[in-house]
Parts: structure tokens; sequence; C-alpha cells
């Protein structure tokens, strides 16, 4: 079964974090793992775009019913129809996530993911009273520290 990461963030990023997911959905996709990501804009766009650049596999879990918000990048579009808890499909989903900046929603899928012992990276996000994840500073350091965790999690 294919490792699927998770991409979380605004949908307004700074230019510097759209950069960062960008590089990271290349990244991932080059590790051969796909990518989940809320489908839209910002972030989801970056991460999505970097991992089609490289060949990969982009999911986007869409809060609409129809799949026509999905941003250009996304491989394979899921229409929901629930709204922001479609946030607990992507944090459920992924076998680890990576949070590019933050919003009300990454939050949402921090704290899933986070109550259910996922492997978190954090790029640019505050600490968090009672939320476990790991900073990182660049896209590279964040997939050393998944792939030391998937190493862990297979032993």
């Amino acid at each position: 079964m294919r490792t699927i990461i998770g991409v979380v963030g605004p949908s307004e990023p700074t230019e510097k974090e759209y950069r960062f997911a960008e590089t990271l959905g290349r990244l991932i996709a080059k590790e051969g793992w796909g990518l989940i990501t809320g489908g839209k804009g910002g972030i989801m766009e970056g991460a999505s775009k970097g991992a089609q650049e490289e060949n990969g596999i982009s999911i986007g879990i869409l809060p609409e019913k129809s799949k026509i918000s999905a941003n250009p990048y996304v491989d394979i579009a899921i229409s929901t129809g629930i709204g922001e808890a479609r946030n607990f499909i992507i944090a459920n989903s992924a076998d680890a996530l990576v949070a590019v900046g933050y919003s009300p929603g990454t939050l949402i899928e921090l704290a899933i993911a986070s109550k259910n012992g996922k492997f978190i990276a954090a790029y640019e996000v505050p600490e968090l009273p009672n939320l476990k994840f790991e900073k990182v500073s660049s896209p590279e350091e964040a997939i050393r520290k998944i792939k030391n965790f998937l190493r862990g999690k297979n032993d």
C-alpha cells in the first residue's frame, strides 16, 4: 500500500510558505508517496503543483459537493459536501502530516492528527498547548523526519 503524506496550511499563504509547499510536494513525489490535501488553493495548490511536476499523485479532499473547486494540479478530486468536516478525512488518511503555516482549518487538522498519534512536521507554526509536532525549517528536513518516523513504524 502506498504511503500517503498530508500537507495542510492556509489558502492564503505567504510566498515563502507557498514555495516551501511546492518543494515539499516535489520531494513527496520523488519518494513515491501519495499526497493528500484539501484540494483547493494556497498551500494545497503549492504542494499539488510540486507533486505533479514530479509525476506524483495528488489527492484533493474537497469540502463542496462539486469537483469544480479543485486546484488544477489535483489528480484525484474527491467531493465530500461535508464542509470543514473533510479535515477529519485528510488528517486520518495521511500516514504523516506536514503543516506549512496555519489557519483555523489547519489547526483542526493538527488537533485531529495529534489526538490520533500521527507524526506531524510543522513549518511556521507556533507552539500550541497539547499538540505534539516537530518543527522543521526546510522541506528536506520534513522529509527526513517523516522517513525516520516511517522507518520506526515499520520495524
